[in-house]
Parts: structure tokens; sequence; C-alpha cells
């Protein structure tokens, strides 16, 4: 061996490790998968597996339920996520801005404390809090407004709830970006008569571009496989109003035992969060140009 390649074979050694872990923990199951959704693999204790070839995607592509399951997806996705936690992460971060050092660590503990509990600790929180007998009907109840709010408004439920524990990441993200903003550029502009609104828009905004759309990556690939905080509370009910395709997922795996045809639905939830992350990166790339 020379001494040029000597060096370069102990970074490979090093890194070897590395990517044993990656080829076991992430290539390995994403194989698997991909296999499986070729095949009619059941959580039946059978062995017989079949090749069935495009049949599980035919029958996706014909499953009403399961064009459902997308259209709520992407309203929970846009809701909680595009919408509710970025914007009230963001609307946080400009209310803190230049705040009392005590008002700013009081109201960014609280915020923080929701992001904190376990998604399922979350999911019967807001459960008995929006439940028929729980605390908001309770307060409602004086003036007759009580109603059973999971079962008439489900998406809304689980969209408010999870914008309550996401929404500290997206404000942790713009608190960052906003103490790079130089102040001096507020400053210039409000000497020249520009308004609030106008700094927003004109100066703050655009010097925080890229931490908008990377915040928005971020939390749209972790909203589009919510799982636990949906099924605590609705379990896709009542019928199928609140079912994302998460749970339709979980349903036709584990209750209906069609491992292969939830593995091919995961396969599509892969490729819908692949076409949302090339978007988000085209438009980083864009803000570079």
């Amino acid at each position: 061996m020379t001494t040029a390649t000597a060096p370069r074979a102990a970074r490979i050694g090093a890194f070897a490790p590395a990517l044993l872990l990656l080829a076991v923990f992430f290539a390995g199951p994403l194989i698997w998968a991909v296999y499986s959704a070729f095949t009619d693999v059941a959580l039946t204790g059978s062995a017989d597996v079949n090749f069935i070839g495009a049949d599980n995607f035919v029958t996706m592509w014909n499953d009403a339920q399961f064009w459902n399951s997308l259209w709520l997806t992407l309203v929970f996705v846009v809701g909680s996520a595009v919408i509710g936690q970025n914007t009230l992460g963001l609307l946080i971060a400009l209310l803190l801005r230049g705040r009392n050092p005590v008002a700013r660590g009081l109201v960014s503990g609280l915020v923080i404390s929701a992001w904190t509990v376990p998604e399922v600790v979350a999911g019967f929180c807001w459960y008995s809090y929006l439940h028929r007998d729980g605390t908001l009907n309770g307060i409602l109840g004086w003036g007759g407004l009580d109603q059973n709010w999971l079962y008439t408004t489900p998406m809304l439920a689980v969209i408010l709830a999870n914008v309550w524990r996401g929404t500290a990441f997206s404000m942790l993200v713009y608190q960052a970006a906003l103490n790079d903003v130089p102040p001096e550029l507020h400053e210039a502009a409000a000497v020249d008569g520009a308004s609030a609104w106008q700094r927003l828009r004109s100066v703050t905004l655009p010097l925080i571009r890229r931490s908008i759309v990377t915040n928005l990556m971020l939390i749209t690939l972790q909203t589009l496989a919510a799982f636990g905080l949906i099924y605590v509370m609705t379990k896709g009910g009542p019928g199928t109003k609140s079912s994302t395709t998460p749970i339709y997922m979980y349903q036709e795996s584990f209750q209906f035992y069609q491992l292969g045809y939830g593995t091919a639905m995961a396969l599509v939830l892969l490729v819908i969060g692949a076409i949302f992350s090339l978007i988000y990166v085209r438009l980083i790339k864009v803000d570079n140009l």
C-alpha cells in the first residue's frame, strides 16, 4: 500500500462502523419495505409470501378510503404544520424579540414544556380536554355551547393539539434566525418612515427566508408521519373523518393483517415526503441565486 492510499484507507476504516449501522438500520428496512410492497405478506403467521407485482398499488388507486386518508393527511399537514406551527412559532418569536428576559424565559418555557410532553400523553391531555365530559365543555356549558368536539370537529381537534405540541420547534428556529438580523437595518428602515409591518415584510422576512423554508421542510416531514396523537384522540374516527394515511396504514397492516398493502401506502407517503423536500430544497437554492 502506498503512502498516498494509506490515509484514505484509514478514513474509510473509520467510517466503516457508521456505514454498517446505516446499512442495517436504514437501508435494510427500506429495501425490505420496497420488497414487501410488491408482495402479499400478511401478519397471519403464514410463511407463504407471493410476489404480486403492482397489485397493491392498483388496489390503492381504486381505494376511496385511501384517497380520503391522503386528503385528510394534506389537510392535517397544511393546517397544523404549514399554517399552525409555522405561523404561530414565527409570531411568538417576533413578539418575544427584545422583550424583558424574564418574560421571554417564562413564555418560552411554557411553549417548550408542551413540546417536551410525550406524544401519547399530549393526546390523552387533549382527549380529556375536548371530551364530552371534559374541561372545555365544563366551561362552555354555562353558555349552552358544549358539544362532543371529538365527534363533530375531529380534524380541527387533532390539528389544534398538534399545533399546541409542536409550535416550540418553530419558535426556537425563528428565535435563532431573528437574532442574526442586524438591528441597524430595522433602525434605518424606521428612520425612513417604514411601519412595523413594512419592516417585517421588507427587512425581516427576506433575511430569514432560508430559516422559514428549512423549518417548513422539517415540520412538514414530521407531521406527515404523525400517528400517536391522532390515534389516542380519535383512532381515525368517527368513522373515517380523521383517518389520515398513517392511521389507515396501521389499520390495514395490524388490524386487518394486510402488511403488504400497508407497506405500499408507506412507500407512497415516502414519495410524497420526498416531493415536499425537493420543493423546499429548490426554494432554498433559488434563494441562493
